[in-house]
């Protein structure tokens, strides 16, 4: 039996709410990932986005679960940049908030999209965010996007 690629999905933001939550660490970088996913979801057809500080990276974990957990978003998409420093921090902090992003989705039911950089300097970041090598909050938010329609496909109620 072969496998055959991933069809290509059109992309449907029409009728989400979406939570962009957004690490005020890194604004260069954070700024930049913001405005791909915010037009990343206006591209989609999205209209419905809340743009939520987050005091860091850490705190997206708690800030996704609130908004989750409220009954008023279809997902959250989580922004952020962890460069890496002189001690583990940046591991200890990497990991937490991507096994808490994972945690929260499989419990909700819902996308907590992990728009996370854990880079080595402020170029590599910059690189990954301003669309040089794509821009990660653009795809975090088309993944969030592609995700609730996979999932209200499952859940019966269709793309």
């Amino acid at each position: 039996m072969s496998e055959t690629p991933p069809e290509s999905v059109a992309l449907d933001a029409s009728g989400l709410r979406v939570a962009l939550i957004v690490s005020r660490y890194n604004p260069d970088v954070t700024g930049a990932m913001r405005a791909g996913a915010e037009r990343a979801f206006a591209d989609a057809g999205g209209t419905d986005l809340v743009v939520v500080p987050a005091p860091g990276a850490f705190e997206l974990a708690a800030i996704a679960g609130a908004a989750l957990r409220s009954g008023r978003y279809d997902a959250a998409v989580c922004l952020g940049c962890v460069l890496k420093g002189e001690t583990r921090h940046d591991e200890v902090i990497s990991d937490a908030l991507a096994v808490a992003l994972a945690g929260l989705s499989a419990e909700t039911g819902m996308p907590a999209a992990f728009g996370v950089l854990t880079v080595g300097t402020q170029e590599q970041a910059m690189t990954r965010a301003d669309g040089k090598r794509g821009n990660k909050g653009a795809e975090a938010m088309n993944a969030a996007i592609e995700a609730v329609a996979s999932i209200r496909t499952l859940m019966g109620g269709g793309a």
